[in-house]
């Protein structure tokens, strides 16, 4: 039956063009050309696991003295008294708003009877307890600096492996002579350092600084290795690289402003800030829909017959186009409050717990409860 399964599902008439068969793009010796291997799919997964270790030792050996070298301290915020009580009440709260949780004036009044307590000591225990989940400046700092360490370096590969690749040039080329287009040794390392890092983003996600857009970036994640399997299996690499190369661009920018930030940095952060969104708007709503969507959508079928896995593979592309309108409209806000506020204000993009937690402050403020400072 799972055979069956598989059968049906990896049916040839649904990924691959009229007239073409599995068999004719397995890799082989006796082939003109070398082919995109499915079973290397499974190697950014323990890639990913080496990028997860890499990255833990740069920012305890490197990040972290470094931020410490800027004036960023590792400072926790001061523990809440021990109550068994009131521990169970907290970690009994639905796991929601990322581990920011709030209690209604009725809870408030409910805990302070049962445990003989005022509800103003209440609200301070609960606002020094949720003070302990959250991650230093320090963390962010390392977080930040890893991830515009790597966007740097791999925009750097990908620009010193594409650059004599005629489709970085003429993206016609994606689509001429297809399938039967060879795979390089040093496009594959680029296929399988981007997987494993983007394996590696949706698994340490879950301990990572959590985020107001935490769902947006996993289906972010998720689309994006979706996008390379679909492309690597069906042979698509030429414009799976043109849109790893485009989107590694402007990050580079987004993760230098935030450690900026974190560093106290401001004005280079302003700079840096103001360079990111030039370069995001460019590229994720300039160039990507009107040249490589574009691409895709209306010179592709001109050049080579269409086949159902293109479509979702453009698909993908589109809910990429459609992750970015958002995040674009968060990054316009920032842009508003920056140039009215004289510099940046809150976090870029990925809006920071703290800011949702004043957010929520605002909308569900109480006469005793105990106003928390917005963090950024």
């Amino acid at each position: 039956m799972l055979r069956a399964l598989l059968d049906k599902f990896w049916d040839e008439d649904v990924w691959l063009p009229p007239n073409t068969t599995w068999e004719d793009i397995e890799p082989g010796p006796d082939k003109a050309v070398v082919y995109a291997d499915y079973r290397h799919l499974l190697y950014p997964l323990p890639l990913a696991l080496v990028l997860i270790v890499f990255r833990h030792m740069l920012e305890k050996y490197w990040f972290a003295p470094f931020g410490k070298s800027l004036g960023i301290k590792n400072t926790r915020p001061k523990k809440a008294p021990n109550n068994p009580k009131l521990e169970a009440a907290y970690q009994a709260q639905p796991k929601i708003k990322h581990k920011q949780f709030y209690l209604s004036k009725d809870e408030i009044c409910g805990l302070a009877k049962q445990l003989d307590m005022t509800e103003r000591q209440v609200e301070r225990w609960w606002r020094l307890r949720r003070s302990q989940d959250k991650p230093s400046t320090l963390v962010k700092f390392c977080e930040n600096a890893w991830r515009c360490t790597f966007y740097l370096y791999n925009f750097s590969y990908g620009m010193f492996i594409l650059w004599d690749k005629d489709w970085l040039w003429d993206i016609d080329h994606c689509y001429i002579g297809y399938p039967h287009q060879g795979l390089t040794t040093d496009v594959w390392w680029y296929y399988m350092i981007s997987s494993a890092f983007y394996w590696a983003l949706t698994l340490s996600q879950f301990w990572d600084v959590r985020r107001k857009d935490f769902w947006q970036m996993f289906v972010h994640h998720i689309a994006t290795i979706a996008l390379l399997s679909f492309s690597w299996v069906c042979n698509l690499h030429r414009i799976g690289t043109l849109v790893l190369l485009l989107h590694d661009c402007a990050d580079i920018f987004l993760e230098a402003a935030k450690a900026a930030k974190y560093a106290s940095y401001q004005k280079f952060c302003d700079a840096v800030f103001a360079v990111f969104t030039v370069l995001w708007i460019v590229t994720r709503l300039g160039i990507y829909p009107f040249y490589i969507i574009w691409s895709t959508s209306i010179r592709a079928p001109m050049l080579l017959p269409m086949f159902a896995a293109y479509y979702i593979f453009n698909s993908l592309l589109c809910l990429l186009l459609a992750l970015h309108m958002v995040w674009t409209w968060l990054i316009l806000q920032v842009a508003y409050k920056a140039i009215s506020a004289g510099q940046m204000e809150g976090d870029i993009r990925s809006s920071s717990s703290e800011i949702s937690d004043s957010s929520h402050q605002s909308n569900h403020s109480t006469p005793n409860r105990v106003n928390n400072k917005k963090n950024t």
